[in-house]
């Protein structure tokens, strides 16, 4: 800031920052285009056929918005009835107040943060000649309380913001006629400065109606004789109103510069005051009044009028106003010394007319575009000074499109809007300040997030990201994620998407599924057992996440003495291709793993992901129990290497995972073998000896079963394991047990674990011998409120198992990658977040970004889905004139939003007959109705084993070959017919499927 920019004292002065802006005027529904307007010297005024009746003197001009009539009620959670009812000012102020939080990235607020609105709007026209007459008088006694009175009194323009968008601060209507919107954003800055605001919305509406109907000139009269308004030129006869509506976003600068918020322009200072009695008449502006309020706003901002170069003038084209408003400027300008012509002057009037209670802070909404961007718009119609004003002025009309004219400093400009009745204001303003252009630290990928309220809105939202992503350049992504992340509000229909470039996270969002959200859904761990640990599985996120890597240096340092090898490095570089795993040795596995999951939920812990629950599978219930204060950390770390290195010192064993019940699967057990795991109704674990093993194996191979070795160096959770029992009860007895804080399930009961259990030595022995009751434990998990469930460890395997024990509606996120997978594990667990999030699950995105340097950047806000509501006049009202077109009978009810997936199972008829054959087997081998072509095989519940059996039962279906390896890269409906080709000759008779050509 500038030097000047300091109190008396040396402190630098606090100032205001527009951190948003939203306005819709005649030519523009929003600040892009009207800013092209602008620069482009476009005049956005109406013709208004007066028709055969029209009266002499008739203007057909106006300054026409269009869609009045409409409006996004739901969005609002309006009932159609009451917006209908409602002053169209209120219902335009209201949306273009989200507008302008969506500009300023608001979001949500920060907690304790208080919001105030301050507005003002013009005469409501709709209630005398829309609404009034249609009312008998004991209607109107009846209904004007609540539905006429709330909703179209100027005393409810700003309680109704701040009711529908939950600001707390100051909600101050503002009524000075023409200034009112600029008097404002004076009080909302008074009110910032003053700490009852922490942000501020200010600005003002008015709608002119009928809006298809021009004037009648009367000579000497404000209106212009030819329906165009001409500041500050000899021609000037007058203006033309219209209707508009503009927003600003305010916050302290002090504030704005900590959080990092894009700031468009900072206001130095305003002057307000009223002309007295000291004018010729009450309408009648003052040249001593005016200038008071001028100087007024220098002495507050405590700069020089000598530093501005622009300035916005209130600029009606009256050949009187226009004078007296050179001279106020001339007389506090010249005693500064201004010299002839050397300051810059125009009026957005000449582009689109008077907006009346709107005309102040649109003028504003100029002047901070002009300051920002450094170019100033031409002022329109201007040809020759109006003799009125002094030949030696300081102010020459800017009638043309130039850069800013080069000045030591900063770039100022200031914005005058004087109300009939001689409420005045100025506002002094200049140039944000410079962004730091150092490089800046962000993750390799980004996780952007869609919502809406409705199907359409969604789907329009991602149409207009879609549009943004196309024109980012390599370092916008950031950016961009940021503040899709915390400077939008959450709505219920959601869609996320996880990219490293704008190309890559355009291709994702534009197949990213939508889906509805439970707004505060809990969520629950779920910590996977041995087997799913791999060599470097944490190589991406100790690169890139700090808090998951600091946490992980925390668990090595435990323990490395007692593994004798430096576990980081196997957790950080990946196995040599063609060298043994060594995270394969028990002594390793069940460490590494427990490291990694505890740090991995520590981290989720960290971003405000709270687990209402937890369930383990084996090592995993022990990352469950430290996490719930069972056991301290390094308590726990030492006893997981124990039995890591119990287990590793007993004779090796095997596993099959088996497709039986457990009353099955129990049918087998032995001396030798022994039931591990339940895993789901039909997915049972078997373990034993080599030997029982490979007997059990070929005992149910010859009976048509699946089964699948596991990659297990010993017979866990068998009798194999007796051996250790009581030895790791007595380690496990030496160190102290706490009762859990955190729910979570016990392997061994299948239920929610008791403070006996939890803290019994001789459970955790059993823990590590007995089987596995994870079906159980996940049924219990999901039974009543169902939470989203969360994969905290590498690989799926957990989530597979959901579906086939939850059944579908159960949102499951997976955190790491598979060994097999080749994706990054930063995008997979961004793409977890992202998942989480579509489910309702509250994220703390400022805690995400912390560990990042991002700034909020320029987007587009919601894309109001807005419908008519709309009462038209009695014909007799207006006489002969037309009345606005009906409505249009599509628009009598709204559409139910969406909540089906689009290609879901019920879709099937719009097939081609093989994928129509691959989609009915997919239902009846996974046993769930809803199947999208696109869902993933393994998130569905499926696993490596069905995945096997699907491709064996496809070939013979249609008698062709199918590479189980390329069904894998992508295991989808749509990836099997397309694998299966033009093969579509049924040769199992048994198939079921024969219904589908019938």
């Amino acid at each position: 800031m500038a030097e000047d920019l300091q109190d008396h004292e040396g402190e630098p002065l606090e100032r205001i920052a527009i951190v948003g802006m939203a306005c819709r005027v005649p030519g523009a529904a929003d600040v892009g285009a009207f800013w092209r307007n602008l620069l482009g010297g476009v005049e956005s005024l109406h013709q208004a056929d007066g028709g055969p009746d029209a009266p002499e003197g008739y203007v057909p001009a106006t300054g026409k918005l269009d869609g009045v009539e409409e409006f996004d009620a739901e969005f609002f959670g309006i009932p159609p009835r009451e917006a209908e009812l409602m002053d169209p000012q209120h219902r335009l102020f209201l949306e273009q107040c989200q507008a302008a939080l969506d500009d300023a990235n608001y979001g949500s607020g920060r907690p304790g943060e208080r919001a105030g609105v301050f507005g003002g709007c013009g005469f409501n026209a709709y209630m005398l000649l829309n609404l009034a007459p249609h009312y008998s008088r004991g209607q109107l006694l009846s209904e004007y309380p609540a539905a006429l009175l709330h909703g179209n009194d100027k005393d409810y323009l700003t309680t109704r913001v701040a009711y529908r968008l939950g600001l707390t601060g100051p909600a101050v209507t503002v009524q000075t006629a023409c200034s009112s919107s600029l008097v404002a954003v004076a009080q909302a800055c008074q009110s910032l400065l003053d700490y009852q605001s922490d942000f501020a919305l200010a600005g003002g509406v008015s709608v002119k109606l009928p809006q298809d109907w021009g004037y009648v000139y009367e000579a000497g009269g404000i209106q212009s004789a030819d329906g165009h308004c001409r500041p500050f030129d000899a021609d000037a006869s007058g203006t033309v109103f219209g209707s508009g509506v503009g927003v600003v976003a305010l916050k302290r600068l002090s504030d704005a510069l900590e959080h990092g918020d894009r700031i468009h322009a900072v206001i130095l200072g305003t002057g307000v005051n009223n002309d007295g009695a000291a004018r010729a008449g009450y309408t009648a502006p003052s040249v001593d009044g005016q200038a008071e309020a001028i100087a007024a706003a220098y002495r507050e901002a405590e700069v020089s009028p000598l530093t501005v170069g622009y300035v916005e003038a209130h600029g009606t084209g009256t050949a009187v106003g226009d004078p007296i408003e050179i001279a106020a400027l001339d007389t506090v300008f010249g005693a500064e010394g201004a010299t002839p012509d050397s300051v810059l002057i125009g009026s957005v009037k000449s582009n689109i007319g008077h907006l009346n209670a709107a005309s102040g802070v649109i003028g504003l909404v100029k002047s901070v575009l002009a300051v920002r961007e450094g170019q100033l718009p031409p002022s329109l119609h201007y040809h020759r000074r109006n003799p009125r004003v002094a030949e030696k002025s300081a102010f020459a009309v800017n009638d043309r499109l130039r850069a800013w004219p080069e000045q030591d400093g900063p770039r100022r400009a200031a914005v005058s809007s004087f109300g009939v009745g001689g409420t005045n204001v100025h506002l002094v303003l200049e140039q944000p300040p410079a962004e730091e252009t150092s490089e800046r630290h962000a993750r390799r990928h980004q996780v952007l997030t869609v919502s809406a309220r409705t199907a359409p809105a969604l789907e329009q939202a991602r149409a207009e990201l879609l549009g943004v992503l196309a024109e980012a350049g390599p370092g916008d992504l950031p950016d961009i994620a940021h503040t899709l992340q915390l400077g939008r509000r959450r709505h219920p229909l959601r869609l996320s998407a996880v990219g490293a470039t704008p190309e890559q996270a355009a291709a994702a969002l534009a197949a990213a599924p939508a889906r509805q959200a439970a707004e505060g859904s809990p969520v629950a761990f779920l910590f996977p057992g041995q087997g799913s640990q791999f060599r470097g599985m944490a190589a991406d996120l100790l690169a890139t996440e700090p808090r998951f890597a600091s946490v992980v240096r925390e668990c090595v340092e435990i323990l490395n003495p007692l593994l004798g090898v430096d576990l980081l490095e196997l957790l950080a570089t990946p196995a040599p291709p063609g060298t043994p795993d060594p995270l394969t040795d028990t002594a390793l596995a069940q460490p590494a793993l427990f490291t990694v999951e505890y740090a991995l939920a520590q981290w989720w812990r960290g971003i405000g992901v709270e687990p209402s629950a937890m369930l383990g599978h084996s090592i995993g219930e022990w990352v469950a129990a430290c996490l719930a204060g069972v056991f301290e950390l390094p308590d726990a770390l030492r006893l997981v290497a124990a039995r890591g290195r119990l287990m590793a010192g007993l004779p090796s064993g095997a596993m099959l995972a088996v497709e039986l019940s457990e009353a099955q699967a129990a049918a087998l057990e032995g001396p030798e073998l022994s039931l591990a795991a339940v895993n789901a109704p039909d997915r049972c674990v078997l373990s034993g000896t080599h030997e029982a093993i490979a007997a059990a194996e070929a005992r149910l191979a010859a009976d048509g079963r699946s089964t699948q070795r596991l990659h297990t160096s010993h017979a866990f959770h068998s009798a194999m394991l007796d051996p250790i029992v009581e030895q790791f009860a007595e380690l496990v007895a030496q160190v102290p047990r706490k009762e859990p804080r955190i729910p979570f399930l016990s392997n061994v009961t299948g239920t929610w674990i008791g403070a006996a259990d939890a803290t019994d030595p001789r459970y955790w022995a059993r823990q590590a011998r007995g089987a596995v009751r994870f079906a159980d434990g996940l049924a219990a998990l999901v039974t009543g409120e169902r939470p989203a469930l969360l994969e905290v460890g590498p690989g799926r395997s957990l989530g597979r198992l959901v579906a086939q024990t939850a059944g579908p509606g159960v949102a499951v996120a997976q955190a790491m990658p598979h060994a097999k997978e080749e994706i990054p594990s930063d995008a997979v667990l961004l793409a977890a977040a992202g998942r989480l999030w579509e489910a309702g699950v509250a994220l703390d995105w400022t805690a995400f970004a912390a560990e990042e340097e991002r700034r909020p950047t320029g987007l587009p806000g919601y894309p109001f889905q807005r419908r008519r509501h709309w009462v038209e006049p009695p014909a007799e009202v207006f006489g002969a004139l037309p009345a606005a077109p009906a409505a249009d009978p599509a628009d009598a009810a709204a559409p139910a939003p969406e909540r089906e997936r689009p290609d879901a199972g019920d879709d099937a008829p719009a097939m081609d007959r093989t994928t129509r054959m691959v989609h009915v087997l997919w239902q009846e081998m996974l046993g769930v109705s809803e199947v999208s072509l696109d869902d993933n095989l393994f998130m569905l519940g499926g696993d490596s084993l069905l995945a096997t059996k699907l491709v064996s039962r496809a070939q013979k279906l249609f008698d062709t070959e199918i590479p189980l390896d390329q069904f894998l890269d992508d295991p989808t409906v749509s990836r099997m017919a397309a694998l299966v080709g033009g093969a579509t000759d049924v040769t199992d008779p048994q198939d079921p499927h024969k219904a589908v050509d019938q």
